[in-house]
């Protein structure tokens, strides 16, 4: 039977615990994913506290970080979403995640809605990929894709 969370507290302490367990055993986050058998991003944020993983996969990712029984079932459960408490974000990395809504936020409103007309993208029937590809000019770059289900406005 699925369980859910009504307080983040106890998926934020395993969120931590498994993160110290991964830099301990020298892990990456595909490591976790392809003993989970999922996405590295659905894992990752599964790990995280974001999403519940299914058991097979709550066990796997437990045995393979070292983690109690009690951790896999935690694992399993429906989390309390969100990992960013309010206000602007101080991290680096996820300021200029901020920063790219703040400038394109209105632009990907604008062209969504004249493609789709109104409605959402979901979060949920979502898929998130993250790729390191070269740089024509130089250095690399970061191709991140959203890849998200449409869902229109329905009058009622």
């Amino acid at each position: 039977m699925p369980h859910a969370q009504f307080d983040p507290t106890a998926r934020q302490a395993l969120a931590a615990t498994a993160v110290e367990a991964k830099i301990r055993r020298d892990l990456s986050w595909q490591d976790i994913a392809d003993a989970a058998g999922l996405s590295v991003a659905f894992t990752t944020a599964a790990v995280l506290g974001q999403h519940p993983l299914p058991e097979a996969s709550a066990e796997a990712v437990a045995a393979l970080l070292g983690l109690d029984e009690d951790a896999a079932l935690l694992l399993r459960t429906i989390p309390l979403r969100g990992s960013l408490p309010g206000g602007v974000p101080t991290d680096p990395t996820i300021y200029r995640f901020h920063e790219m809504l703040q400038v394109y936020g209105t632009t990907l409103k604008a062209l969504v809605h004249e493609q789709f007309g109104d409605g959402i993208i979901s979060a949920v029937n979502f898929r998130l990929d993250v790729k390191k590809v070269a740089d024509p000019e130089g250095g690399e770059r970061a191709v991140i894709t959203l890849d998200g289900k449409y869902l229109p406005a329905k009058p009622f």
